[in-house]
């Protein structure tokens, strides 16, 4: 049964006043390696079912994996049941009535191992050069499409078919004392140049073969795309609006309401999502297979468009649904899964802000990221895989490894310099969030707490 019948034949059972049925299936395809060699490769596939029935006002949702024709029934029976028996849902609003894709009766896109047909030889390239130059080469590659198909009872059929791949490569040296890592994002691997990628592995373990110790304390650092992205995601994250206008966030204004309209940066940064951006595209419809407080099942099939979350530095949205707009008195602006950073200015190259600094860190990337405080956002994590001592315009060796302690909005309004975007892969929060387009920063006092033992 494809997942189009199972949604028509879902919403054509009796029972719950109204129902919204949403199909994800999804496809990942992978190769896996270490010590110059390929390790494992494979493909999976997944496929789960979520009804939503309504009754009244009550809400009932049940949500199984793999559900056979034959089980159909009994999930919907189980939701409208839930449905029946719920309290009323604060959230409740009309569904979304209107919205259908041209491509609704495709066939489910599927991944497979042949989408690494161009890549894996020059993978295969890159061992045998880090082979012979003493480099040892470990990470994965990982590509995926996933399809949701969202039908309601009020004629919504939309559907949305998202490729999604990851590359992660690190580099150590041949007695593991050096280690080096970047990653790529990427929609097919088409665009992946992991040669350029092991060339700068292969830099910066060069880099470390000097090692200098530093203590703990604030340093002008440099924080590549990848750690800039790490940074702002968990920013977003934590910009619900409904806990900003409860008082729980740092986006929440002293004695009530939100900070909407405050100016977060003094530089004219952009921090925004929109689902057509290219090399990032995502989603352009609200799916939510249960309610919160950033996400409403009634507002399935919502049309999502570039939303502005920071603009010239100022807090403009926050994400919510109609639900919480309504009590916040702000714009719907639900969440989006990508996230763009930009500057108005524009800026140079991670390479050009390393040349005009006279003495810094460069920070590759971050990693075990946590929150400390959420009134402020101040977020705790370690440095991992290459920090780097700047001295007059060149990286002169490698530094040992620090705890931090930053908020990211307190960042935006110290930071002195935005260098130029460019689509980038979080270190941390990769297995979630894989969409972003971030600048390189400049920032005079990133407070490195403590120093960390971590290799």
């Amino acid at each position: 049964m494809t997942p189009q019948e199972t949604v028509e034949r879902a919403l054509a059972l009796p029972g719950a006043d109204q129902r919204v049925v949403i199909v994800d299936e999804g496809s990942t395809a992978n190769l896996r390696f270490a010590g110059n060699t390929l390790t494992t490769n494979g493909v999976t596939r997944s496929a789960r079912l979520t009804v939503i029935s309504i009754a009244g006002s009550g809400v009932g949702v049940v949500s199984r994996a793999a559900v056979r024709p034959d089980q159909l029934a009994d999930v919907v029976a189980a939701a409208d049941a839930a449905a029946r028996d719920a309290e009323p849902a604060e959230d409740a609003r009309p569904l979304v009535a209107e919205g259908s894709d041209a491509d609704w009766d495709d066939p489910v896109r599927r991944t497979s191992i042949e989408v690494f047909s161009g890549f894996a030889p020059a993978l295969g390239e890159c061992f045998a050069t880090a082979e012979a130059s003493g480099r040892r080469l470990y990470g994965f590659a990982e590509h995926q499409v996933d399809s949701v198909f969202v039908g309601s009872s009020t004629g919504l059929r939309r559907r949305h078919d998202q490729p999604t791949g990851r590359l992660e490569l690190n580099a150590k040296s041949p007695d593991m004392t050096r280690s080096a890592w970047a990653g790529v994002a990427t929609r097919d691997f088409a665009d992946v140049d992991v040669t350029a990628l092991d060339e700068t592995l292969a830099q910066r373990l060069d880099w470390a073969k000097r090692r200098i110790d530093l203590p703990a304390g604030r340093y002008e650092t440099i924080l590549p795309p990848g750690a800039v992205s790490d940074l702002m995601i968990y920013l977003y994250w934590s910009a619900g609006a409904r806990d900003a206008a409860d008082g729980r966030t740092v986006f929440a204004k002293p004695g009530g309401g939100t900070r909407v309209g405050e100016e977060l940066s003094t530089l004219p940064v952009r921090l925004f999502s929109d689902p057509a951006r290219a090399g990032v595209e995502c989603l352009d419809f609200a799916v939510a297979h249960a309610s919160g407080r950033e996400q409403s099942v009634f507002d399935n099939g919502l049309a999502l468009t570039e939303t502005d979350w920071i603009r010239d530095g100022r807090l403009t949205n926050l994400v919510q649904t109609r639900h919480s707009a309504e009590l916040t008195g702000l714009a719907t602006t639900p969440q989006i899964d990508n996230l763009i950073m930009e500057s108005a200015t524009g800026g140079g190259t991670l390479e050009e802000m390393i040349a005009g600094t006279d003495r810094g860190l460069l920070v590759t990337c971050l990693w075990y990221i946590r929150e400390v405080d959420p009134q402020t956002l101040l977020l705790t994590g370690l440095t991992r895989d290459g920090v780097y001592l700047v001295e007059n315009g060149e990286v002169v060796g490698e530094v040992n490894n620090f705890r931090f302690n930053e908020s990211p909005v307190d960042l935006l309004n110290r930071m002195t310099e935005v260098g130029t975007s460019i689509r980038t892969l979080p270190r941390e929060w990769n297995d979630y969030f894989t969409r972003s387009i971030m600048p390189p920063i400049r920032v005079p006092d990133f407070n490195m707490s403590t120093v960390s033992q971590a290799n």
